[in-house]
């Protein structure tokens, strides 16, 4: 293994926590704070991430909530297994691709009441709790009611997210009635609270999930969609179920990724990963112009495949197994032309910016938990129920009207989905546990993550820190701290390189499992922090 080498500029001056017991990292030290007050008192790993979700719900409205959905990777100690839970909603049962395509739609409804999906979360956090949480939902909750009602300081870089949407809250459903103060978005350091959502949390708390899934704040939700066009009924809250999920997985140089199954775009982590198994990286710098065009153009060869065949499962053309299948991943990594750069590689041939938060907590017995939970774009479909204080996600914009695609908009069916959390094992036992924000960059930062700790030999802090790029479309291509030798030869390769000041990197949380206790990394690039007892 060679030693990390990266430009100065990458460092955070953040130092990989280490922790005896249990540990947390969130993009929110409120969130962290509440993951570790479970672990302390008692609870456990799927407590401390179950807290610190709702927690994220109060102090990142316009990134994730109980109007979402979520996904999760965990490891149970007492069965010595790994578990998918997949919580994504549905498409409401009235939804209409026809009427849509005949007044004139291009695409599916990106906002407003007919983008809103069934939310899943909390059949999500439900499902997490009954079955491997040590404490009830209710107590799960307390945390998020208590900093939802009493409020909070915004932090600067939320600050900065919510200001740039202050003019679309305006123009949302009931948004900007909870989002915004006397017409702005809060600056860093102002207070903020949510009764409403705390109120919301506290029904929840009371009467446990149903009273969203088919009971009196599903009608509420359902009765103020109806009044916007929403798709969504009140049987479509109640049939919607949470389902537990195999991952899919590779190997890759004694490693196993793991990743969720589609909708979700887990599965071009595992393409681009296999596709990379051969490369010899030990000749290479990391980030050299070489590293880079062959990461990148591995990247673009996966996206092509999942633009094409990746979908609701029951909907899907091409199985997993042969997207996966070692031949033809090999077949499509000699494609990769190490002396050019390709513009719009086809997809193979068988026989969006999303707003997201992840997080991550592992707990003194073993267990592990990798969990993403997003309402889609920032501040989701900017509709607010009145009285609720839910933010409802805008999921169904992942739909296509495209006729005949397997991911084209129709009633009840899952749309594709960008949010995927991440496991890595090593001869069977829990090693790694992370995620990396951000829409397409999850599955290209999944990549590059894993690359840096397991050729570069970083640790869970330094393959945080370390630069990012993000593949665009077509030739372009966004690079963090860019050596101007390197962009040059980038250049000649045919890239184009476009401002990094102007797109986003994504927010990555990692755990590494230590022979004894943990190590943890939080990203910069967000206001979180890692942290353990």
């Amino acid at each position: 293994m060679t030693g990390p080498v990266r430009s100065p500029a990458t460092e955070s001056g953040r130092s990989t926590v280490y922790a005896p017991n249990g540990v947390a990292a969130t993009s929110h030290p409120l969130a962290t704070t509440a993951a570790l007050g479970l672990l302390e008192g008692g609870g456990n790993a799927i407590d401390a991430a179950v807290a610190a979700a709702a927690v994220l719900n109060v102090t990142e409205p316009h990134m994730t909530g109980v109007g979402g959905d979520l996904f999760a990777i965990l490891w149970s100690a007492a069965e010595g297994k790994l578990v998918g839970l997949d919580a994504s909603g549905r498409s409401g049962s009235r939804t209409d691709r026809r009427a849509l395509v005949a007044g004139g739609a291009e695409c599916a409804p990106p906002d407003g009441a007919r983008s809103v999906t069934v939310p899943g979360a909390l059949s999500g956090w439900n499902a997490l709790v009954e079955r491997y949480g040590s404490r009830s939902l209710a107590e799960v909750l307390a945390p998020a009611i208590r900093v939802a009602q009493e409020g909070f300081p915004v932090s600067p870089i939320i600050a900065r997210d919510w200001a740039e949407m202050a003019e679309k809250l305006e123009a949302g459903s009931g948004a900007a009635e909870t989002f915004l103060i006397e017409g702005e978005a809060p600056r860093a350091g102002d207070w903020f609270r949510n009764p409403d959502l705390a109120r919301s949390f506290q029904r929840i708390a009371d009467q446990g999930p149903s009273v969203l899934y088919g009971g009196a704040l599903g009608a509420e939700i359902v009765a103020g969609l109806d009044e916007l066009g929403g798709y969504i009924t009140l049987d479509d809250l109640a049939r919607h179920e949470a389902r537990w999920v195999m991952p899919l997985s590779i190997d890759y140089k004694g490693y196993t990724l793991h990743e969720l199954p589609p909708a979700g775009q887990g599965i071009a982590a595992l393409q681009m990963l296999k596709m990379l198994e051969d490369v010899d990286f030990s000749t290479m710098r990391h980030n050299s112009a070489e590293y880079l065009h062959t990461l990148i153009e591995a990247k673009k060869l996966t996206y092509a495949d999942l633009a094409r065949y990746v979908a609701d499962p029951d909907h899907m053309e091409v199985g997993p197994e042969a997207m996966l299948d070692p031949r033809y991943l090999r077949g499509r990594a000699a494609l990769i032309d190490p002396n050019s750069a390709a513009d719009r590689p086809e997809p193979g041939h068988f026989a969006t910016e999303s707003e997201t938060v992840y997080l991550t907590t592992a707990d003194r017995d073993g267990n592990i938990v990798s969990l993403i939970n997003s309402i889609y774009n920032s501040f989701g479909a900017r509709v607010v129920v009145p009285g609720t204080g839910i933010l409802l996600q805008n999921r169904g914009a992942g739909f296509t009207l495209e006729a005949g695609h397997p991911n084209e908009l129709a009633p009840n069916k899952r749309p594709f989905h960008t949010i995927i959390p991440a496991f890595v094992t090593r001869e069977g036992q829990p090693w790694l546990s992370y995620g990396v924000m951000g829409g397409s960059m999850q599955p290209q930062g999944h990549v590059q993550l894993l690359l840096n700790m397991v050729e570069f030999g970083m640790d869970p802090q330094e393959a945080v820190d370390a630069a990012r790029f993000r593949h665009l479309s077509g030739a372009a291509v966004a690079i963090e701290n860019l050596d101007p030798v390197v962009a040059a030869r980038l250049e000649a390769l045919g890239h184009e390189l476009r401002d990094p000041r102007s797109e986003t990197f994504g927010g990555a949380q990692a755990i590494l499992r230590l022979e004894r206790g943990w190590a943890a990394g939080s990203d910069p690039r967000k206001d979180g922090m890692a942290a353990g007892n």
